[in-house]
């Protein structure tokens, strides 16, 4: 059985090759995003198994992420809709400095997803169960099925993954709140953690205290170029963000979750979780893509700063 499960939705992504408004690129990049199957290729890169589940179009795009995960050694256990389509990502790069992602996702087969979609047996055998919210605010099923996810696993790693786009803050602070017991390691961003305690406050590591007194054991919270600050019962950590050229900074987040994971199930200790999530995720942002630059256990455990900008 694999050491970790990833649950949630995945998309093509179509990327442009060009700086300026997407309506003058005539040529775009096909790959697959997914905050889950992200999070999946990371650990498996780094030398553990992983699975994935989910739903995907009985189409070509659905084809092309069942063919890329499997390619990474992903198990994939996602049924093939013939109802829906797979869901679609456009990115843009306005300016140099301004980027913007459109998502084309309602009605999507991710959305149809069902508690009857888990395989049996499969996330109560992984040491790990990753999800988030991203999935839950597609649909009710959807979210019935990572709620069911979650109350089968052992260990649950969640991410808050907060966005406006598909609920409230209300809407995402109501469903996330009632879970927080139920998980074991949950990773938020400043501002996501503001919003689950609704409260301003601008300390870290009180934060990340005042989300772990609502349940989980282990909270561990992002600030992108800042660093890290994650609190257990063994204290507070905290991690520089590795300084290096961004070239695309979508699936940063996923991809710290990813070495922070992998470092998990590799027995390390908090502190060293902390410092290998913060280089996966800087071997991300100086690649093109949201998961094509994960690296290998091997490069991560050679690779210098100068290493990863080259």
């Amino acid at each position: 059985m694999p050491d970790l499960v990833t649950l949630g939705e995945a998309m093509a992504a179509l990327s442009p090759g060009r700086i300026g408004p997407l309506r003058h690129c005539r040529h775009l990049d096909l790959s697959i995003a997914g905050s889950e199957a992200t999070v999946a290729i990371g650990v498996r890169r780094l030398g553990h198994s992983a699975a994935w589940i989910s739903r995907l179009g009985d189409d070509e795009l659905g084809a092309l992420i069942r063919s890329d995960l499997q390619a990474e050694s992903v198990e994939v256990h996602a049924i093939a809709d013939t109802q829906a389509p797979t869901g679609l990502m456009l990115k843009e790069r306005r300016t140099a400095d301004i980027r913007r992602v459109h998502y084309y996702r309602a009605g999507s087969a991710a959305s149809r997803l069902q508690p009857a979609d888990l395989p049996e047996g499969l996330v109560e055998s992984a040491k790990i169960l990753h999800a988030g919210s991203i999935t839950p605010a597609l649909s009710p099923s959807a979210a019935a099925t990572v709620n069911e996810a979650i109350h089968r696993a052992s260990f649950v790693s969640f991410d808050a993954n907060f966005r406006s786009k598909l609920w409230s803050a209300q809407e995402f602070q109501d469903w996330v709140l009632p879970l927080l017991p139920s998980i074991d390691l949950l990773f938020a961003s400043i501002e996501e953690a503001r919003i689950l305690l609704a409260q301003g406050d601008d300390d870290p590591p009180a934060l990340a205290k005042a989300l772990r007194e609502l349940g989980p054991r282990t909270v561990v919270l992002t600030m992108g170029a800042q660093g890290a600050v994650s609190t257990d019962p063994e204290g507070v950590h905290e991690a520089a963000a590795v300084q290096v050229t961004e070239i695309d900074p979508v699936g940063a987040g996923d991809s710290f979750v990813a070495g922070y994971l992998a470092s998990l199930l590799d027995g390390a200790d908090a502190a060293t979780r902390m410092r290998s999530a913060t280089r996966v995720a800087a071997f991300s942002v100086a690649a093109h893509g949201d998961w094509e630059g994960l690296p290998t256990a091997a490069e991560l455990a050679t690779a210098t700063t100068s290493d990863i900008n080259r």
